[in-house]
């Protein structure tokens, strides 16, 4: 169906979901979770994309009848989890200048990926997840950033960066998971340094992404990955954090060309479109089963919202 069709038929599913007693019987958080966003049709149509954490909350689905139900791409894909945490050895350890990829957290956290460099009125910024450089609400701005993180060796003498800003995390509903720390005195970054070359291409907003799409990103855990983007828009994606379930909405969906293209320890990785590399999303979850290829699924913010939110301006490059 038309794009903006399927958007109308998402609102419904998504409206029938919320007012079924099965929704209102549940405290945030709790089950079933269903995931809802726009799925490719081929042909430049759409298809509504409805993800599932168990093959047990079809139960739930509302009937729609016939014609509308042949729209929708039902599947299951498991708990999505936050991607903190265990290779390639050379993203894990300490590296100078700081580049997009490398191994980089919060004292209090595992690891996670330096995504990439941003400006912010206190300067040039390491962007990553919240539950990366701010332990999930846990960190105070001001608390030191470590490059590689704690998981792979990172101690007080490896501190890169200061906290600088975060999206603090809502029971009522999330957009993003990011941070940002402003990078310590003497600490040098090379922005550019991504495969392939800097991510110059024009920064889409979230309703300029589009599903099919081939992207890329470079992760601490999984180095450099291929895949496609099989969902945008997707609504209700419940996400599993060490003390709490948080839901995100308007959420791009993507699986690997070849395996998973994610891993833990890959969150807040960038990713890229390989088209014109142009920078779109921040990862930040994934499942370890669903998708087609039954090897997971990953969840991105779009980048263009990670940006405003946080008041930060994308840096590909470094000019001397």
């Amino acid at each position: 169906m038309h794009p903006d069709s399927a958007r109308e038929l998402k609102a419904l599913l998504l409206e029938r979901l919320r007012s079924m007693p099965s929704a209102r019987d549940h405290g945030p958080g709790e089950g079933p979770h269903v995931a809802v966003g726009l799925a490719p049709a081929g042909g430049g149509r759409a298809r509504v994309a409805v993800r599932l954490e168990r093959e047990a909350d079809r139960a739930v689905l509302p009937d729609l009848g016939a014609s509308a139900g042949s729209e929708l791409d039902v599947r299951v894909i498991g708990r999505v989890h936050a991607l903190s945490s265990p290779t390639p050895g050379e993203l894990q350890g300490r590296v100078r200048p700081l580049r997009p990829g490398l191994s980089v957290a919060h004292p209090d956290v595992t690891a996670g990926t330096l995504g990439g460099l941003v400006r912010v009125p206190g300067g040039l910024a390491v962007l990553s997840n919240n539950h990366v450089l701010a332990a999930s609400d846990a960190a105070r701005v001001g608390d030191p950033v470590l490059q590689p993180g704690p998981a792979d060796g990172g101690s007080a003498a490896d501190r890169v960066a200061t906290l600088a800003a975060f999206q603090r995390f809502s029971a009522e509903g999330n957009l993003v998971d990011a941070a940002v720390a402003t990078l310590d005195d003497g600490v040098e970054a090379d922005p550019g340094a991504v495969p392939g070359g800097p991510l110059t291409g024009p920064l889409p907003r979230p309703d300029g992404i589009e599903p099919d799409e081939e992207v890329e990103k470079v992760g601490r855990t999984t180095g450099h990955t291929r895949g496609r983007i099989t969902a945008v828009e997707v609504d209700g994606v419940a996400v599993q954090y060490d003390r709490a379930i948080f839901s995100f909405d308007d959420q791009v969906e993507i699986e690997g060309l070849a395996g998973g293209f994610s891993a833990g320890g890959d969150s807040g990785s960038v990713i890229w479109r390989s088209r014109d590399r142009a920078p779109f999303a921040l990862l930040f979850a994934g499942s370890d089963t669903g998708g087609s290829q039954g090897t997971g699924v990953t969840f991105a913010n779009p980048l263009a919202t990670v940006l405003d939110l946080l008041a930060a301006e994308w840096v590909a490059e470094l000019r001397g």
